[in-house]
């Protein structure tokens, strides 16, 4: 039997409120990808003026700008966005496969959730994807589901598309996923 199936958000609220981050950083790198080099000069300006340097050292300063740049786009409130995703799972898969808004391997991206009981505990896996050059790697998250330590396997997939990532997941049946779980907790 296959694993019962949560789908491309997230079991709780938190969860579905880190992927509507996610999905604004994508949005706001995008933005920065798209831009050319004398428009993010400004952006990079006003960034500072907002947000001192001294905060920006040491951190990502993409990212900064990213978030900046999400700030600064009409994008949707968390609610509308998460009728959006239930209402069209396979538009959200698509708008993945963007080549600036893909997401990488230090910012990967959950495409999908499914609960399974495993060493008598219930469980959350999340498919944890990214885009690495032409292939499409991903890796599986696994956390109790009343529980905070995540624990994540290495990477386990790479197909062409994150289709056929989440396809392969989706495969998996109980006593694979906890397989998977015991591999990652060793």
């Amino acid at each position: 039997m296959i694993a019962p199936h949560i789908g491309i958000l997230g079991s709780d609220s938190e969860d579905q409120e880190r992927q509507y981050a996610e999905y604004r950083m994508r949005q706001g790198r995008a933005l920065v990808f798209m831009l050319p080099p004398e428009a993010v000069r400004p952006l990079l300006r006003r960034l500072h003026r907002r947000q001192p340097s001294s905060q920006l050292v040491g951190d990502d300063p993409l990212g900064a700008l990213a978030e900046f740049c999400a700030d600064l786009l009409p994008l949707p409130p968390l609610d509308t966005w998460l009728q959006d995703v239930r209402e069209n799972p396979d538009a959200y898969v698509d708008s993945l496969d963007t080549p600036a808004g893909a997401p990488t391997a230090a910012a990967p991206a959950t495409l999908e959730s499914r609960r399974f009981r495993g060493a008598g505990t219930d469980w959350v896996a999340a498919l944890r994807v990214f885009r690495d050059e032409d292939a499409w790697r991903g890796f599986i998250a696994f956390r109790a589901e009343h529980g905070d330590p995540v624990h994540r396997t290495s990477l386990v997939f790479c197909e062409e598309g994150p289709r056929q990532v989440r396809d392969r997941f989706r495969s998996f049946e109980p006593a694979a996923l906890e397989s998977f779980l015991r591999s990652a907790m060793a």
